[in-house]
């Protein structure tokens, strides 16, 4: 009579399981501090703004805000008005003071939050302009004229999005897609050649339906409907395209390695959620050189910042697909199996060794 007892698998110990399932907390607070550090942290500096006006007037405001805002504000005095406009259409001031016998304070809502560190000016601006005024009322011996100060939004948000928080809700789904398509393109999809078709038909059709659910149903972006699809692909495929070429090269612990940097590295100091100028350092500038901050940069003046030079963030998203493509051809070259004819000689070539 035969044994047919089934052996026992091998278990795990108890005290080496539980060691183990503590540890993987660790994993847990790593994801927290990952996404809760920014918020911590986060400190306005080198908000850039103009003053126009006469130079002792607009010299003298500049001067008051640099010392008084310990870094948050850097000012720049220009010429006109119309110079000022240009400069926030460009993203090179964020917002600009206008002296003068209409005193006005731009701004752009469309910045995000970085734009209430302009708004929370007009109280101080007024206060100063009209303790400005009754001064030089009481010097020249005459009643103190009413000054009003003049708030424009030179870049307004979406009617549609008036607050921004469709456009900023976007951007996650734009790197979880990106993340989730890389992974499992490498699980279902076998064969180098193909792994990169799937990341282009992946990439172009999720541009095609974040752009017609944001611009054609949300309405909370705007600009030239093809451009954002072009944006919104390359973005897409930017962060898929290096997650197929870590795990082509490393394994399925390639996996692990891109998800840990779109994802835990880059995502943090994307500037997505808080504003490059609000992160410690120059964090906030290396952020804008990985897939999340450079496409969410884009997709922002895309929309309501046409005039400002895009030209960065397009180079940065391409240079990635091209990485991971790159990636994707080494790691082909590196983990290919031997050829059949190669197999069948070895055995043969051993036997005349030992012959």
């Amino acid at each position: 009579m035969s044994d047919t007892t089934a052996p026992v698998a091998e278990r795990t110990p108890i005290l080496r399981t539980s060691l183990i399932a503590a540890a993987l907390t660790g994993i847990i607070a790593i994801i927290v501090l990952a996404f809760s550090w920014p918020a911590v942290t986060a400190e306005p500096k080198d908000v850039a703004i103009a003053v126009v006006g006469p130079e002792q007037a607009a010299t003298a405001i500049a001067d008051q805000l640099e010392e008084n805002s310990d870094g948050v504000y850097d000012i720049t005095v220009i010429d006109d008005r119309t110079a000022a406009v240009d400069g926030i259409e460009e993203r090179d001031y964020f917002g600009a003071i206008i002296l003068g016998e209409q005193p006005e304070l731009l701004t752009a809502s469309a910045n995000g939050t970085i734009n209430q560190v302009i708004t929370q000016l007009e109280e101080p601006l007024q206060t100063a302009l009209t303790a400005q005024a009754q001064a030089n009322a009481e010097a020249a011996g005459v009643d103190t004229p009413e000054i009003s100060l003049t708030v424009t939004d030179v870049a307004p948000l979406s009617e549609d999005d008036p607050n921004g928080s469709l456009l900023s809700s976007a951007f996650f789904p734009m790197l979880f897609g990106g993340i989730l398509g890389g992974v499992l393109i490498t699980t279902l999809i076998k064969g180098t050649s193909r792994r990169i078709l799937a990341v282009g038909v992946y990439a172009i059709v999720g541009g095609v339906v974040l752009a017609s659910i944001l611009q054609l149903w949300f309405g909370s972006i705007q600009g030239d409907y093809l451009v954002n699809v072009g944006a919104f692909s390359l973005a897409v495929a930017a962060i898929a395209a290096p997650i197929v070429g870590l795990v082509a090269l490393l394994g399925q612990s390639g996996t692990f390695v891109g998800l840990a940097t779109m994802m835990l590295f880059a995502n943090p100091i994307s500037g997505s959620a808080l504003p490059a100028q609000f992160l410690p350092g120059a964090w906030g500038q290396v952020g804008q050189w990985f897939p999340p901050g450079a496409s969410a940069t884009l997709v922002r003046e895309l929309s309501y910042f046409p005039n400002a030079d895009m030209a960065f963030p397009w180079l940065v998203l391409a240079g990635w697909v091209a990485g991971g493509l790159i990636l994707t051809l080494i790691g082909r070259a590196v983990r290919r199996p031997k050829t059949q004819p190669e197999a069948e000689t070895a055995p043969a070539q051993e036997q005349l060794v030992s012959a």
